[in-house]
């Protein structure tokens, strides 16, 4: 059977009160919205995704992490007009265009934490279950509780004398996040509402439930998303990797330089990267530093460390190809870590890349993880344990 195709539509209007312009707002590193985009491109039973709005900054921000932008007109993208409005106005769009989904999406960007799976599972719930709506929900182990006028409350949904354990629900209670709804179109078209005929919930990781309203929770979100994606990626790490190889400046280092007066630098590393270095090496994993400056201190730091170093290369990744290549160790399971756009090179070249929290926003976007820790306080060491986990 032929999968019906899926459209999302991602409703981002310009006026936002409790965040000013939050929605193309910073957030781990990218715009708010690019964690929508990101997620729906990456599902994979969404054909294409785009940005209803009115803003034409949004547009350009939407336009350039991947999505299309439908130009929302300003009467649908006021405080009073509904997200049903935004989606029927872009559904009318491209019906004239000649698109013509049997499923409609709609993804919140206030909820940034939606992964892909997320939404291909509201999608996938909707399908099995053959019905007419979806969203996504986490369980709810709260008690709700309402006031009557005279002050009294009253359990809602439960017997404050006789409540059951969390274990003993058969049908635990759910809670709406806010990130995903999938309508068909003919029934969403007619009622006009996302709740349209018969409604199911794709249940989420409880974890990634969190919706932006004020600034507190762009804090929350920006904490989570980074560990979060952090976590993901210390995941895909290899389970062995073929080698590790070093950048030197701005890795082992915090990229400060101290000058004397006969001309002499010295530099700031971290004494707890050694030990971990130290680990690997005794697990058997090869180990390099690869640098652009030739320098007595980068000389002294690797004979410490008891790490091979080369140094002065200015072309690094035929360099390190061909250290791959002399030792038979393969690119695709050897990590590079670097900070700095003469790094990028390298960390496209292996199989998987990773820099300091502080690193050039140019090799941070190349990176498939961020460590936690900056250059010389920390990331070397943060590196070998998340390694060493997984030798385990």
């Amino acid at each position: 059977m032929t999968r019906p195709r899926c459209v999302a539509i991602i409703p981002a209007r310009g006026g936002s009160k409790g965040v000013p312009r939050k929605n193309i707002r910073d957030l781990a590193g990218r715009p708010l919205i690019a964690h929508a985009i990101g997620a729906a491109k990456d599902a994979l039973l969404v054909d294409r995704v785009f940005v209803s709005t009115d803003d034409t900054e949004i547009a350009e921000v939407a336009r350039r992490h991947g999505a299309e932008v439908i130009e929302r007109p300003a009467a649908l993208a006021s405080d009073g007009a509904s997200s049903e409005s935004a989606l029927l106005h872009a559904l009318t769009q491209l019906r004239a265009e000649g698109e013509d989904p049997e499923l409609v999406m709609m993804i919140q960007c206030t909820s940034p934490l939606t992964s892909a799976a997320d939404l291909d599972g509201t999608v996938q719930r909707l399908l099995d279950a053959g019905a007419d709506s979806s969203f996504s929900a986490v369980p709810f182990h709260h008690f709700l509780w309402q006031e009557d006028d005279g002050g009294a409350v009253r359990g809602v949904g439960h017997d404050g004398a006789k409540r059951k354990r969390r274990q003993d629900l058969a049908h635990p209670p759910l809670l709406e996040n806010g990130a995903v709804y999938v309508m068909r179109v003919e029934p969403f078209v007619e009622s006009e509402t996302r709740f349209c005929g018969a409604t199911v919930a794709y249940v989420a990781d409880a974890e990634r439930a969190l919706e932006i309203d004020d600034p507190l929770d762009f804090a929350k979100a920006e904490a989570a998303a980074r560990f979060l994606d952090r976590r993901s990626a210390a995941e895909r790490l290899p389970g062995r990797p073929s080698a590790v190889v070093f950048d030197f400046d701005g890795v082992f280092t915090d990229n400060a330089v101290l000058v004397k007066e006969d001309g002499t630098e010295s530099v700031r590393c971290d004494r707890g990267d050694g030990m971990g270095l130290g680990l690997l090496r005794a697990a058997g994993i090869p180990l390099l530093i690869l640098s652009k400056e030739r320098n007595p201190v980068v000389t002294a730091r690797a004979k410490k460390l008891r790490m091979e170093c080369l140094q002065g290369i200015d072309d690094k990744l035929p360099a390190l190809l061909a250290w791959l290549a002399e030792r038979d160790l393969d690119p695709a399971t050897a990590i590079f870590v670097g900070n700095d756009v003469n790094d990028l090179e390298c960390m496209r070249g292996v199989g998987f890349a990773a820099c300091p929290s502080d690193a050039h926003e140019s090799a941070s976007g190349a990176a498939d993880l961020v460590l936690s820790k900056p250059g010389g306080h920390g990331a070397v060491r943060e590196l070998c344990d998340l390694l060493l986990a997984r030798l385990r």
